[in-house]
């Protein structure tokens, strides 16, 4: 498995205590062809729709056991919150994608594993405040801060590597001057 954005934990370190009980809560799901499929799509500039969800995932995990909730179900539902299957940047939904996706995700989620009212809520309000109703949950409160956590880490880590390759090519030495 992958490492998540950030973090010093190598998700396949089988010595460290995080990677195996993290692992522990996700690998079955991590085996789905649904979830597997889901790096076929960019969700954040350049960060796939999976790796998007293995950093939320890892980063609910930690977060619910700091602040009280079940690790178990925050790594669950961090891993399913984004489980849709299309192109949110171009392609049409019958209502705004901070809207309509969540409702997707925990459909698709439903379909495919067993999930307790906790993981169900973080699903479905993981985009509060942009989402109709408040996390009632810690798992839901742990996801909602783990993806905005998520979602800027990515854009600025990519943004700064984008814009320091740029930087770097215009300094460059090309051999013609």
């Amino acid at each position: 498995m992958q490492k998540a954005l950030g973090s010093r934990v190598h998700l396949d370190d089988a010595t460290n205590k995080y990677a195996v009980e993290f692992n522990s809560y996700v690998s079955d799901l991590m085996e789905l062809d649904e979830v597997k499929s889901l790096d076929n799509y960019e969700q954040h500039f350049r960060t796939s729709r999976l790796q998007h969800s293995i950093n939320v995932a890892y980063y609910s995990y930690r977060i619910g056991n700091v602040i009280g909730a079940n690790p178990r179900s925050s790594a669950r539902a961090g891993m399913l919150h984004d489980l849709f299957h299309y192109d949110w940047h171009t392609d049409e939904t019958p209502e705004p994608h901070a809207f309509y996706h969540p409702k997707v995700a925990l459909e698709n989620a439903k379909s495919l594993v067993d999930l307790s009212a906790h993981e169900e809520d973080a699903i479905l309000k993981h985009m509060w405040p942009l989402y109709w109703g408040i996390p009632k949950y810690k798992e839901s409160i742990a996801v909602t801060l783990a993806d905005k956590y998520c979602a800027a880490m990515e854009v600025c880590y990519q943004w700064g590597t984008f814009f320091a390759n740029k930087v770097q090519n215009i300094f460059a030495f090309n051999g013609s001057n």
